[in-house]
């Protein structure tokens, strides 16, 4: 883990991530709130890619938590083998679908709370909901932004929580809102794990990793 950088210097690493990338998007294909919320829920453990693969048929006839339970845990699983924990993910998809036509009459709730009280929905997909979706400055990490922040010293943090709250408390307002898909986008194709292109990154004279790949 690295020394927390300067404020400064954090301020310029994600000046020089808005120059390159103004507006970064998420990779998980959705239609709408609700496909959303399903497409993270199945992506734990799994590749964007993986789960991009096998909703885009599922999110042609089920975009809806009705049109979901119409098709059924059986039929949802059809869709969703290639997917690691299939089974048990398609169990929490079908519940949760449930809940939300009977408790919130079909749509996707704005709260941190009500999402986390869904099946198979854990703090990290609702921050990504609340800020893919609700535009909210939530900050949802995963293993890339785990990595980076504390590689880095931009937000370091012994667990996922501790490093959530400091990038709340060391990233600038202005930066808030894409503050999360800026690191996940960095740390999956440019600060990875095992060979972290150091030579060619543009934070490499900011960041604090003493042991860069140059």
């Amino acid at each position: 883990m690295a020394a927390q950088l300067d404020f400064q210097s954090v301020r310029e690493i994600f000046a020089r991530f808005r120059a390159a990338e103004p507006e970064p998007k998420g990779e998980l294909a959705h239609v709408n709130a609700y496909t959303l919320l399903v497409a993270v829920a199945l992506s734990a453990q799994a590749t964007d890619a993986g789960v991009n693969k096998a909703t885009a048929r599922l999110f042609e006839i089920a975009d809806t938590p009705e049109k979901m339970l119409a098709l059924g845990e059986e039929g949802l699983i059809e869709h969703i083998r290639t997917i690691g924990l299939y089974r048990n993910k398609a169990k929490n998809v079908i519940k949760l679908s449930r809940i939300l036509v009977e408790d919130y009459g079909g749509e996707v709730p704005s709260s941190r709370a009500a999402l986390q009280s869904l099946p198979g929905v854990g703090r990290k997909t609702a921050n990504v909901v609340l800020n893919m979706w609700w535009r909210y400055p939530a900050q949802a990490v995963d293993t890339h932004i785990f990595r980076l922040a504390n590689r880095s010293g931009i937000a370091p943090g012994k667990d996922v929580l501790a490093v959530e709250r400091a990038i709340e408390d060391q990233v600038p307002a202005e930066f808030q809102l894409h503050a999360h898909h800026w690191m996940i986008l960095h740390g999956r194709y440019v600060c990875k794990a095992r060979k972290p292109l150091c030579a060619t990154c543009l934070i490499r004279d900011l960041c604090a990793y003493e042991e860069k790949n140059l």
